[in-house]
């Protein structure tokens, strides 16, 4: 990068649209290349989804994980290039999921593969003696998968001589698969997760406890094909205990990692403004020069990075005749439906189960999800333009790891739950969402009796909210679906997916880029990368 300085305090080497995880690394990552880089956020406070918030001004004890509420997918290079652990990243991994059963018993879901069998056994020794050869291919995929994260699409069909280099190295990347390792990369991208599911599993309730990761965040029910990647996506990070799938609860919050990120790139030279909305991306001759800010401050640098929506970036930041046609198109038609409802409480007590009622641990999750039918019949419901009348939530109780979150005795719930109709986005539905809340909190009191009593507070967020307070447009946690035509070099647009755009020295690296999807800041890391090889490619040119 550029060393040195500008007189003019409104002049940077770089700036960032965007104070959400994957904009803070981005800074962090530029400023530590040297760039005088600034990350402009629009909210009063940086983090976007990553939030820690107290939502009810009656009960200011209690802290919350807003939105996003897990960690898994951040790889351990991000860490320890940007140091996070000494700027006060700490991850606690979360323990044995309680799943509540149809016919009233509770599955047990581990991590250990002994205690995992022994659970599975009770339910069906058939799915049991099945889980080695799962974990077996799902960790064969993770071999193929997981260093694809951290490639940059080649740009797929050009004729360009260095994209076909790009495109041949990746071939070249994975010589050594076999026609069988190809095929089954093959189903997981187009299988539905039932259908994935069926060919290890038997028991219709352990298929629907493993079905959850293929559905969330997803406006797509079980038996969509591209809900086995979805699956996928979700279970090939670690949290650095070497854990394929491993979850893990950051302490203070998911705002916590945040923070640490953000006091990562202020130790770098980054600086952080936040209030500070971009209006209009400053474009001239078909190269970016800046932003204007809202209130008309203009800020000036020959490279921009976006981490917002691509529709925010491109549909409304920037003129629309500045953009080829086609890619115009392309963003228009981008698909970021959602039916998630965000539910968080204050409560009195852990739950008690009743079928189960010596059970203590809630350190990983407490699950609704009964059959696969009942989640298809509740995405159906949505689809078709009601809320679900039975959704599946799956909950955690940060507080059992983190204490910090509540007063003793105390805890706090956060439920992640589907489906609303993905047009709840354009309006409040704020009576709806309510009696979705209730119907939600009775599936839990069903099993747990007493939950619903124990509930100091609440907080109900539905995709109209996360539009209009997070810019998460239609209420899509990803940016974007994780569906197959939206993925790797079509994230967001072919010819577009390496983290440029078609205006030079505009770059992005929203979630809705590759490997985008989870707090992992992988897109950033992508993306920086990329800046850094044009950088150095001009300056030899």
């Amino acid at each position: 990068m550029v060393q040195g300085s500008h007189p003019d305090t409104n002049a940077y080497q770089a700036i960032v649209i965007g104070g959400g995880h994957n904009g803070l690394v981005a800074g962090a990552y530029l400023a530590k290349a040297g760039a005088r880089v600034v990350v402009c956020e629009a909210r009063h406070k940086t983090g976007g989804a990553a939030a820690t918030d107290r939502p009810w001004p009656e009960h200011p004890e209690f802290k919350v994980t807003t939105l996003s509420y897990v960690m898994s997918l951040m790889p351990d290079t991000i860490l320890k290039d940007l140091d996070l652990e000494r700027h006060g990243y700490r991850v606690h991994p979360v323990g044995p999921y309680v799943v509540p059963l149809p016919d009233g018993r509770v599955m047990i879901e581990y991590d250990d593969p002994k205690h995992n069998y022994d659970e599975f056994a009770k339910i069906s020794k058939v799915d049991a003696d099945a889980l080695e050869r799962w974990d077996a291919w799902m960790g064969g995929l993770a071999t193929v998968l997981g260093p694809l994260l951290m490639t940059t699409p080649p740009q797929v069909g050009s004729k360009r001589l260095g994209d076909l280099f790009e495109q041949l190295r990746l071939v070249w990347r994975f010589r050594g698969l076999d026609v069988r390792t190809v095929g089954e990369v093959t189903r997981l991208m187009t299988m539905s997760i039932a259908d994935l599911l069926d060919r290890f599993f038997v028991s219709d309730e352990i298929k629907a406890a493993m079905s959850i990761n293929g559905l969330i965040g997803t406006w797509a029910g079980p038996n969509e094909a591209g809900t086995g990647y979805v699956m996928a996506h979700h279970s090939i990070g670690d949290v650095g205990d070497g854990t394929l799938g491993s979850w893990g609860v950051p302490e203070g919050g998911m705002g916590a990692v945040a923070e640490a990120l953000e006091r990562s790139a202020r130790s770098f030279g980054a600086g952080v403004r936040t209030n500070a909305r971009v209006e209009h991306i400053l474009i001239r001759n078909g190269r970016a020069e800046g932003v204007v800010l809202e209130g008309g401050e203009e800020l000036r640098a020959p490279i921009v990075v976006t981490a917002c929506h691509p529709q925010i970036t491109f549909l409304r930041q920037i003129d629309r005749a500045e953009l080829p046609p086609e890619f115009v198109e392309d963003i228009e038609h981008w698909s970021s439906r959602s039916g998630v409802v965000k539910i968080n409480l204050a409560v009195s007590e852990l739950p008690r189960i009743a079928a189960r009622p010596e059970w203590s641990d809630f350190s990983g999750g407490f699950e609704i999800a009964p059959s696969i039918d009942q989640l298809e019949l509740a995405f159906e419901e949505a689809r078709r333009g009601q809320p679900a009348t039975f959704p599946f939530s799956d909950g955690v109780i940060p507080s059992t790891l983190d204490p910090t979150l509540c007063p003793e005795g105390t805890h706090i719930v956060s439920l992640f739950t589907q489906w609303v109709p993905h047009t709840w986005s354009l309006e409040p539905h704020r009576d709806e969402l309510e009696a979705y809340a209730d119907r939600v909190l009775q599936a839990y009191d069903d099993v747990a009796p007493g939950f619903a009593a124990s509930v100091i507070a609440r907080q109900v967020i539905g995709p109209y909210d996360m539009e209009q307070g997070w810019g998460l447009i239609g209420g899509n946690i990803f940016h974007g679906e994780l569906s197959a035509d939206q993925l790797f070099h079509m994230r967001p647009a072919p010819g577009y997916a390496d983290y440029r755009t078609p205006i030079r020295g505009l770059y992005q690296c929203s979630s809705a880029t590759h490997a985008g999807g989870g707090v992992c800041g992988i897109p950033a890391y992508n993306c920086v990368r990329e800046i850094r090889k044009d950088r150095t490619h001009r300056r030899r040119n």
